[in-house]
């Protein structure tokens, strides 16, 4: 089971989250839109007999869509994919293939259940009760949104956004799914590993004292490059080398780094009140890079004094770590290797690799079960602020400036394009050369 915590909003170490930021919540126009395009009844079907089937939509098939909607399809009860959707045919035909190869008997996905296209998310969402969400980053959002109005319970992976505006949408969602009942999980799939669960509950109850820092890494060789094809469009090209984008991917201490801070905030049951920090391009500069850092160095502040030292980078042949760490005043945990030195020591003796102990799984697990038993099941809101945390680590890097959660989280920056269509550009365009702005510390706190 799942760590036993307080529902983010509305457990009282982290209503602060909501008190600070709720005027740029209630006076979102964004929220008022949601709330009134809400059904104010319980949504049908919102949970499901244990013998009753529960039909999944795969919305983004990518590598990990492929693999949630495998670990959906592996819960317990009958369970059936019945659509799936992406921006790209060869992407969405290949992912139904590779799950025929392991869950034939539990497809279902004519021809006309394969939807292609900036809007196949729609269809697929209509024709499911659960819908699986693993788009590029920046789509979350808008699907997200649109699920919760249709009435479906989510799958979503992390992060949840990749700006403060793509945050509050997700805020505003999270609050409807929760007047219609709706269950929702986030891939933040640390809560689900046994070990994790029982190292950051000892540190919470004392082990080694208070926690005076933190630290945190995501330091590794960086990912994939899909070089420029002939004939591309630059939404086709940057949809294709989606994690060098920030409208799609965040950059990669949004992307990949949120699941080290995601730890943290856990570990404090709190987000940062502020963030400086530094980062650039050092290694990784190539022309399908992109516009992303590729390394960040961020100091965060919590309200009770405590500091989190966050580091990441993409620097191949490097010094690699993803990991994370607490400092007490009787103690030091080393979280990720789920131990404890000095204060009470202590060593978790299983394995994740052991059977029923894969957190991915177990997330999907404890999600079918919420829907198909109606117990509470709210992840949004701390996929949220994790989500925020992040975003907020990259506006101090990329500003150079020390930023304020409130102020972090009320921007008015929106990365998402004006248009979606392939003969559409993109905000962020490259130059003569191919090559696209890079953010300079010192400037505006922007992105």
């Amino acid at each position: 089971m799942k760590a036993s915590k307080p529902d983010p909003i509305d457990g009282p170490s982290r209503r602060n989250f909501l008190k600070v930021s709720g005027a740029a919540l209630l006076s979102s126009s964004l929220l008022d839109r949601v709330a009134r395009a809400a059904v104010a009844r319980v949504a049908p079907g919102a949970f499901a007999r244990g013998d009753e089937t529960l039909k999944v939509a795969l919305i983004g098939c990518g590598g990990r869509g492929g693999g949630a909607a495998a670990q959906a399809l592996s819960t317990a009860g009958p369970v059936k994919l019945v659509a799936l959707a992406d921006a790209f045919r060869d992407r969405a035909e290949g992912t139904l293939k590779n799950l025929m190869a392991g869950h034939a008997a539990q497809i279902d996905v004519p021809p006309d259940r394969v939807h292609v296209g900036f809007d196949a998310y729609k269809a697929a969402i209509d024709a499911c009760d659960v819908a699986v969400l693993t788009a590029p980053p920046g789509f979350r959002p808008q699907h997200f949104e649109y699920a919760v109005a249709q009435g479906k319970h989510v799958f979503m992976e992390k992060p949840v956004a990749t700006d403060a505006a793509g945050v509050r949408r997700v805020l505003a969602a999270a609050a409807v799914a929760k007047q219609k009942n709706l269950k929702v999980g986030v891939g933040l799939q640390r809560h689900y590993d046994p070990g994790y669960v029982e190292v950051v509950k000892r540190v919470q109850d004392g082990a080694i004292g208070d926690v005076m820092f933190q630290r945190v890494y995501w330091c590794d060789g960086g990912v994939w490059v899909n070089p420029r094809q002939p004939g591309q469009s630059e939404m086709e090209y940057q949809m294709r080398n989606w994690y060098y984008f920030n409208w799609l991917c965040g950059d990669h201490i949004v992307e990949q780094h949120i699941h080290n801070l995601d730890v943290a905030n856990w570990v404090k049951n709190a987000t940062p009140i502020r963030a400086r920090g530094h980062g650039g391009r050092q290694v990784r500069t190539g022309i399908d890079h992109g516009e992303i850092f590729d390394h960040h160095q961020v100091e965060f502040d919590y309200a009770d004094g405590s500091k989190l030292f966050s580091y990441c980078h993409h620097w191949p042949g490097a010094w690699s770590s993803v990991s994370e760490h607490a400092h007490g005043t009787k103690g030091y945990a080393d979280l990720s290797g789920q131990r404890i030195e000095g204060g009470k020591a202590w060593q978790f003796g299983r394995g994740r690799g052991e059977e029923g102990n894969d957190p991915y799984q177990r997330e999907h697990d404890v999600l079918f079960d919420a829907i198909r038993n109606d117990k509470p099941h709210h992840e949004a809101n701390y996929g949220a602020t994790s989500t925020m945390t992040a975003i907020m680590g990259r506006m101090a890097t990329y500003s150079g400036k020390e930023i304020g959660w409130d102020e972090a989280l009320q921007s008015s920056e929106n990365l998402f394009p004006e248009v979606l269509d392939w003969k559409a550009n993109p905000r962020s365009m490259p130059d003569a050369s191919g090559r696209y702005k890079i953010a300079r510390p010192g400037g505006a706190a922007s992105s």
